[in-house]
């Protein structure tokens, strides 16, 4: 891959990692699930051994939410590129809620794919670095 092409698929996939944080805050559970291929798959930093799989299951997931205030914060991001249309992505994560809670530290491993409709998350896994 040339240096360009490497630069803007790296951009792609941290675009990604923002778009989720930036949807989930605002409630906008349709475009957090079209983020995921058809068949992705997710765990939240609380249960990150617990998977959501599939773009509807996922949805389903997010609407049976309590609404709630949130702010994500995203950081570290480091993208390594796999070929054409692969990419593990690394993260940290600050989550402030409305509810008068400490903030949650975490991190995310994600798996992106690169699909005809842009770059998107086939494993976005969530995990606590300090569990409560």
């Amino acid at each position: 891959m040339d240096p360009v092409a490497r630069i803007v698929a790296e951009r792609a996939c941290e675009r990604l990692v923002l778009d989720y944080a930036a949807f989930n805050d605002a409630g906008d559970w349709e475009a957090v699930a079209a983020l995921y291929i058809e068949d992705g798959r997710m765990s939240r930093p609380t249960a990150p051994d617990d998977f959501i799989t599939g773009r509807e299951a996922i949805l389903a997931a997010f609407r049976a939410r309590p609404p709630r205030t949130t702010r994500h914060i995203c950081a570290n991001m480091r993208v390594t590129l796999m070929g054409d249309d692969e990419a593990r992505v690394e993260s940290q994560i600050l989550l402030f809620t409305g509810s008068g809670q400490p903030p949650l530290v975490g991190s995310y491993s994600d798996l992106c794919r690169g699909t005809a409709d842009g770059w998107r998350f086939a494993e976005r896994r969530g995990s606590l670095d300090f569990p409560a």
